[in-house]
């Protein structure tokens, strides 16, 4: 069983920067793909950025704003985003599948409210 364990999310004013984690209980390396997703209340579960590989693939609402990053030595995956509006209040999932045909893991969420 694969864990994934958000961390990072909080209060953060329209215009501020956060900076997400998602720690693995295995290599990240070892993922086929891995990413974030979120959701806002009332909507449906959005696609934000994803790693495969050395391809990085964004979500059209991120804007150029946000950058997904590996970080080997600590073993997560990082979600830097800037230029927060109120619009990207949501809970932030961590995802990760280890192969193409895999229903994939999913961590627990962390909340990011953007508010003056």
């Amino acid at each position: 069983q694969v864990q994934l364990v958000e961390s990072g999310g909080g209060l953060v004013q329209p215009g501020g920067s956060l900076t997400l984690s998602c720690a693995a209980s295995r290599s990240i390396a070892s993922f086929y793909d891995v990413g974030w997703y979120r959701q806002a209340p009332g909507e449906q579960r959005e696609f934000v950025a994803k790693l495969r590989g050395g391809t990085m693939e964004y979500g059209g609402s991120t804007g150029g704003r946000f950058e997904i990053s590996r970080d080997i030595a600590k073993n997560t995956v990082d979600l830097q985003m800037s230029n927060l509006s109120p619009d990207d209040t949501a809970v932030y999932y961590c995802y990760g599948r280890i192969s193409p045909d895999s229903s994939g893991y999913w961590g627990q969420g962390t909340q990011v409210t953007v508010s003056s």
